[in-house]
């Protein structure tokens, strides 16, 4: 029984939060608390089959595990000759800390979800649950086509979740969150079309082997065409992935979701989402396109740095706390660029560390949001102060949060920092210079808001409210804890996706 559940184990992870969805469709929409038990529990079986592939994961093996391909359908375009489409999932030490980092946020978002959302239950969480099909989907998707698929189901439904849940604004920010991804999801259509028609093949592991072919850059240097093609196809994915991450100038529509959404929802975004980018970037980018990433590696790592400042200097202005937590996470996702432009081992370990960090630190301060917002109303900086004395749990975790988001030693976003920058500095010391003035404002933004928040008077409305309970209180001293256990053991992260990384690297004579 065990062996069949580990060779199906993907598809039981993708897909089992659909059985919360068939049990949400009969249940009255009065019955609130099934609805909320319900939508919480149907996250749990995809967290626990995670962990079993993490605890199964072979670290010292390159190659993808758990593997399960079926062809799925086929065109012909000639006589006896066809384009297979195959139903082709796995992992591998890139994609499965973002599963396992997906399965987390997924179970604590729909814990906030329950506890801060008050409408529309039922509709509610059978639209995140469906998110969690496409997340998952994502990162196990060994086809691009199935890629694509799982792709778009997240755009729609967090679509759906931003456009009625959100707040005032919501429609407007629903409306340019589609508009920016769809340019980007067309984009990585025609890109996708583009490598079937260079490799007559959608699926990854032959794509990865064609492309690593040294044929591959002899066509090129003789055929123009074929030349032009090729980046074109890379170029639209740099693009693509580029606007889901998002790079600069494509960040506008992050900074709306991240306002107008629901907190809970924002978790899954910031948490998740974002990352989805970083992940195809490596993956499409990196991996698929080795020369021409090559090419590219300092345009990528200027547009981190702009990225990193922009972002933090951006955030020091901001008066709403959304906002800095928003203008943060561009902040933090130039890191992430500079360290897939450092082309080299530690660099690359540092963009994903990051990923993973900012994923967990993120939903732990949108998490303290959630609370914050529902106890006060606004998330004005100028409207709050002194809450350590009335609610000083609450203003514990968020100062644990605070001194996470800027990189303090003992936490996550220590280790993927330095590692990011360690890779960067050594390809291109002037830039990571510049980029290291970045962190410096991180910590003063952070700080600032934190003292502004936590300490100084206290206005009469807050002397009297209510800390923390339990249920709250609990999912966020699990984000900081895992936050803490990467600071301090970051092995526990670094050793899955090293064999991986080294042999990504190998590709780029890095």
């Amino acid at each position: 029984m065990m062996e069949g559940l580990l060779q199906t184990l993907p598809t039981w992870i993708i897909f089992s939060p659909l059985f919360g969805v068939l049990v949400l469709l009969f249940l009255p929409r009065a019955q609130t608390a099934w609805l909320r038990g319900v939508g919480v529990a149907a996250t749990v079986p995809p967290l626990l089959l995670a962990v079993l592939m993490a605890i199964r994961f072979d670290v010292t093996i390159a190659t993808v595990q758990f593997q399960q391909k079926i062809t799925w359908f086929s065109i012909p375009i000639q006589q006896g000759v066809g384009l297979d489409f195959h139903y082709h999932l796995g992992v591998d030490g890139l994609s499965l800390p973002l599963v396992v980092l997906t399965a987390i946020i997924a179970v604590l978002a729909a814990i906030a979800s329950a506890l801060y959302i008050r409408e529309r239950l039922k509709g509610y969480f059978t639209v995140f649950l469906l998110l969690e099909v496409g997340m998952m989907g994502v990162f196990m998707a060994r086809d691009l086509f199935l890629f694509f698929l799982f792709f778009e189901v997240t755009l729609v439904t967090l679509f759906f979740l931003i456009g009625i849940w959100g707040a005032v604004y919501r429609e407007r920010a629903a409306n340019q969150f589609l508009l920016y991804n769809g340019v980007g999801s067309a984009l990585m259509l025609l890109g996708f079309i583009g490598l079937l028609f260079l490799f007559q093949t959608l699926d990854l592991e032959q794509l990865r082997q064609m492309s690593a072919n040294p044929e591959l850059g002899l066509v090129m240097e003789q055929d123009p065409i074929i030349r032009n093609l090729v980046w074109t196809v890379f170029l639209a994915l740099v693009i693509a992935f580029g606007i889901k991450l998002p790079i600069f100038p494509f960040h506008s529509w992050m900074l709306r979701v991240h306002t107008e959404a629901p907190p809970a929802v924002v978790m899954v975004h910031s948490g998740v989402l974002l990352k989805m980018g970083a992940y195809g970037l490596i993956r499409f980018g990196v991996d698929l396109f080795p020369a021409q990433v090559v090419a590219i590696a300092p345009w990528l790592g200027l547009l981190g740095v702009i990225n990193i400042l922009y972002g933090a200097v951006l955030a020091f202005v901001q008066t709403d706390l959304k906002r800095v937590l928003a203008f943060s996470s561009v902040s933090h996702m130039g890191i992430i660029l500079l360290g897939i432009a450092a082309l080299n081992d530690i660099g690359l370990q540092g963009a994903v560390f990051q990923a993973v960090s900012h994923g967990f630190i993120s939903a732990l301060l949108f998490f303290f949001i959630g609370a914050l917002y529902q106890r006060t109303r606004t998330t004005d900086i100028r409207e709050l102060g002194g809450l350590s004395r009335s609610v000083p749990v609450l203003s514990g975790i968020f100062l644990a949060g605070g001194l996470a988001l800027l990189g303090l030693p003992g936490m996550s976003g220590f280790i993927a920092e330095f590692q990011a920058f360690l890779g960067f500095f050594s390809p291109f010391p002037v830039l990571a210079a510049i980029g290291v003035i970045g962190l410096i404002l991180t910590a003063v933004y952070t700080l600032r808001a934190v003292m502004q928040i936590n300490f100084g008077p206290i206005s009469e409305r807050w002397a009297s409210l209510s800390d923390l309970k339990a249920k709250e209180a609990a999912p966020m001293l699990v984000m900081l804890g895992l936050i803490m256990l990467i600071g301090v053991w970051p092995a526990v992260l670094g050793d899955p996706m090293q064999t991986t990384i080294q042999t990504i690297v190998s590709k780029i004579g890095g």
